[in-house]
């Protein structure tokens, strides 16, 4: 650590033996002699080698003596982000972010040039949350471009970006992004002290960053959401929340989050509110679907037999009689079967995992009702809770819905009716205790807080919601006046 804070050295031999102890020497590190007096030194994999050779190395030979200083040197320069540095913390960082150095001989400070190479994708369409009507951009790996996007899209002198650096070894830059008067300063606060905090050798992705910093690590909920659309990020900084963007991430964070919000999708606000309002009464059930209904249907057929409707008893009687396992069994292997398809889809390549899903899930469902594994009736209920799980726009939820089944199905397949309200209560009061930054992870349920309403579950016309929610607690509660946009000209 002292060495890397040490000074620069104003000659040029120690300098370079300075930055040999500190930086491993390997192939791409380049030294070039502009002449007696300046010495370059950049990591070739990292720079933009157009810009190296007409923004940096012409004009200097063209116009530089051999008596410039680093000062006069940045004049010389038209590209990238150049400026002066005076220790070796600074030369290291800059070199390994695709920084060019030009020494001087006889000064103690460096002139940096930063032109980092192009290695991000183009923009393109989000692929875990698409949506028919709204924007159709999704982030990149490239920090910068995801910052201009939200820049594109709140142009506002009061978004506030604060640069973090995480982890020992990688060094990875992380953006705090917030609306300035909006935003709370408490939870603005919060959020830096637990990302700044952080010891960790490296960061990798913005997922791995989340689990670290939410407020509940042991929980399987998901206390901020991971997107990829600028808009929803945009969207929630202007309702006062928080963003956090890293580095060679495509996901971005946002915090803090409720319980309800995981089943809302951006297209919501496009489309008119009865539409919306179906559709996120859609979600929710079909969420209840999803996580109770095989459970249900094992309860009902080991223990609860008279909750059944006389005229579907035959039915499942004639459907149950060639099965030999009991309904617990049956359940879980159908759900395991459904669960390796979803797995096997989404890790093979685009068309074949779509077959595979499409032929896989019709040949081994047929297979298994006809070797009397399984029942007719029970293939359609999983099918159409797995079918339910997909509906949630958020991915992190949606696999949390489709895990809670496993310990309910074992549940039912136990203690009956009783094992699933014991399930359910579980999970009712675990969400109970949850929160998001602070605040209530099922707000604005609990507490209740009957202004957020109309914004939840539901969605009242944009004049109604024309509030901040509670949630992230804003400085600033009014996001625009309901009434601007009906007045009339009387002139």
């Amino acid at each position: 650590m002292n060495d890397i804070c040490q000074d620069i050295s104003p000659d040029k031999n120690v300098y370079l033996d300075q930055l040999k102890q500190l930086i491993k020497f390997s192939s791409d590190i380049r030294i070039f002699n502009m002449n007696k007096k300046l010495t370059a030194v950049y990591i070739s994999s990292l720079i933009n080698k157009t810009m190296l050779q007409d923004g940096i190395l012409s004009p200097i030979k063209k116009s530089c003596s051999e008596k410039v200083s680093p000062e006069e040197l940045l004049w010389q320069i038209t590209v990238g982000d150049a400026n002066l540095v005076h220790e070796m913390k600074q030369a290291v960082h800059s070199l390994l972010t695709g920084g060019v150095l030009i020494h001087v001989e006889g000064y103690s400070q460096l002139a940096s040039i930063v032109i980092p190479s192009e290695t991000s994708r183009s923009l393109a369409k989000p692929e875990n949350e698409s949506q028919v009507i709204g924007a159709q951009l999704a982030f990149t790996e490239s920090m910068d471009t995801n910052i201009s996007l939200v820049r594109k899209y709140v142009a506002n002198p009061n978004l506030c970006n604060d640069q973090l650096s995480v982890g020992n070894e990688t060094n990875t830059p992380v953006s705090v992004l917030y609306i300035d008067g909006i935003a709370s300063e408490e939870m603005v606060t919060t959020l830096k002290q637990r990302i700044s905090s952080l010891k960790v050798n490296s960061l990798l992705d913005s997922s791995t960053l989340a689990q670290l910093i939410e407020d509940n690590s042991l929980t399987i909920f998901p206390q901020m959401v991971l997107t990829e659309r600028p808009d929803r990020i945009c969207s929630n900084l202007l309702d006062g929340k928080i963003a956090v963007i890293v580095d060679g991430s495509s996901l971005a964070i946002s915090c803090p989050q409720s319980f309800i919000e995981f089943f809302q999708s951006m297209e919501d606000l496009n489309v008119r509110w009865h539409i919306a309002t179906f559709f996120r009464l859609l979600r929710m059930a079909a969420m209840f679907i999803s996580v109770f209904f095989t459970a249900v249907y094992v309860a009902a057929l080991t223990f609860h037999y008279e909750v059944i409707p006389q005229p579907l008893l035959i039915p499942l009687s004639e459907s149950r009689s060639r099965v030999p396992f009991p309904p617990i069994f049956e359940a879980l292997l159908l759900e395991v079967i459904i669960e390796l398809l979803r797995e096997a889809g989404a890790r093979l390549p685009t068309k074949v995992g779509q077959t595979m899903g499409i032929v896989g899930g019709i040949v081994i469902g047929t297979a298994a009702v006809d070797a009397g594994f399984t029942s007719n009736i029970l293939l359609i209920i999983v099918a159409l809770g797995a079918l339910s799980s997909f509906t949630t726009p958020s991915y992190m939820m949606g696999n949390v819905i489709r895990i809670i089944r496993f310990p309910l199905i074992l549940l039912a397949g136990f203690w009956g009716f009783y094992g699933v309200m014991f399930g359910f209560c579980f999970l009712l009061i675990h969400l109970l205790k949850q929160t998001s930054l602070g605040s209530p992870y099922l707000n604005p349920f609990y507490p209740p807080r009957f202004a957020d309403w109309k914004d939840n579950i539901i969605r009242l016309p944009l004049s109604v919601t024309n509030n901040r929610p509670s949630l992230g607690r804003p400085e600033s509660q009014v996001k625009y006046s309901k009434d601007v946009g009906k007045q009339k000209d009387t002139k």
